[in-house]
């Protein structure tokens, strides 16, 4: 395995690493709410990175998302390349790439997902969809939702056509969410029987880097506060305790990222890489949730302001911590996977 970028992944993260440090302020965040910040969307896809998923595959996407998890930028970035792009491209017929990759690429159009498919969904035999999903991120600034219905069938929703009602829900996370309610709504099929489960992996390995991002970003936050923050007369950061809590987080952050690298790394190269993905995920949820409440402990009385960054990070975390999937039921259905190939 290797895991290093090439020279065009390497490119794409310095340049995604620059966007976001100098459009993802704090006035910025604060000033999108819940919502997308439309401007950091639109130099996003000006500069070619949506585009640019399709040729740097997902490990390439896993390095742009931990540049976005840094600075918990607010742009449906990993919901449109996941349940959009990739999709699309991995699983869409030749009439569907060429329809609705374009939009998809240049950010005109944003696509997410009704992820994990929980059986909410049912589907007649004309390819009409009713029930609902309660959350959906990033569903209030989509143009295309990929619903799973109870068979796993991946189905391709417009947000604006008859029988779609998006109604907002507030979240942890400021993700624009919104509760999905399907009544007779028009779906078009995309990809097979395995497309379902080869979308849900690719989104737990995407989503563990964009996870790997925030605890990074909590980490940091936390360690520029302890080097700078003195008691009696020392930083905080020569206080053992301190030191312990800090070097634990990183070392969580380090398996987040290292085991997303690993699954992504497998996707493209063209193995296997179901129990990796899971594996990524489970790191994300449980490590996950230990980085960003150490990082909220170690900025004593001022983690509690809801104002200050480092809360940004914290409520970013414990989202992921169970998007797609909590560490249990994970962990679970990593079990069986394993029982399931020891069986064959």
């Amino acid at each position: 395995m290797d895991f290093a970028p090439t020279e065009e992944q390497a490119a794409a993260q310095g340049l995604a690493a620059r966007i976001f440090g100098d459009l993802s302020t704090p006035e910025r965040l604060a000033a999108a709410g819940t919502g997308t910040d439309a401007g950091l969307w639109k130099e996003l896809c000006a500069a070619g990175l949506t585009a640019a998923v399709e040729e740097t595959g997902l490990l390439g996407l896993v390095l742009l998302l931990e540049e976005q998890g840094r600075t918990t930028a607010q742009v449906p970035f990993a919901a449109s390349c996941v349940y959009g792009l990739l999709a699309v491209a991995g699983h869409g017929s030749d009439e569907q790439r060429e329809r609705l990759l374009p939009p998809l690429r240049d950010g005109t159009a944003v696509a997410t997902g009704a992820f994990p498919a929980r059986g909410g969904i049912r589907a007649d035999g004309g390819g009409r969809l009713s029930g609902s999903v309660p959350y959906v991120p990033w569903l209030r600034d989509a143009d295309l939702v990929l619903v799973p219905d109870r068979e796993r069938r991946l189905w391709i929703v417009r947000t604006g056509d008859a029988g779609v009602l998006a109604e907002p829900v507030e979240t942890t996370a400021p993700w624009s969410a919104a509760r999905l309610v399907l009544d007779g709504a028009s779906g078009e099929r995309l990809g097979g029987a395995g497309a379902y489960a080869a979308v849900l992996a690719a989104g737990r390995t995407a989503f563990a880097g964009l996870q790997a991002g925030v605890c990074a970003g909590s980490l940091a936050r936390a360690v520029a506060h302890t080097n700078t923050r003195e008691q009696f007369g020392r930083p905080l950061s020569t206080k053992q305790g301190v030191l312990l809590r800090a070097a634990d987080a990183h070392m969580d952050t380090e398996t987040i990222r290292v085991t997303a690298y690993e699954a992504a790394w497998r996707q493209d190269a063209g193995l296997p890489y179901g129990p990796q993905a899971l594996t990524a995920a489970w790191w994300a949820s449980e490590a996950g949730k230990r980085v960003v409440h150490a990082g909220q402990h170690l900025h004593g009385g001022t983690g509690a302001d809801l104002d200050h960054p480092v809360h940004r990070h914290f409520l970013w975390g414990r989202q992921l911590d169970a998007y797609l999937g909590c560490g249990s039921e994970v962990l679970q259905e990593l079990g069986e996977s394993l029982v399931k190939e020891g069986m064959e």
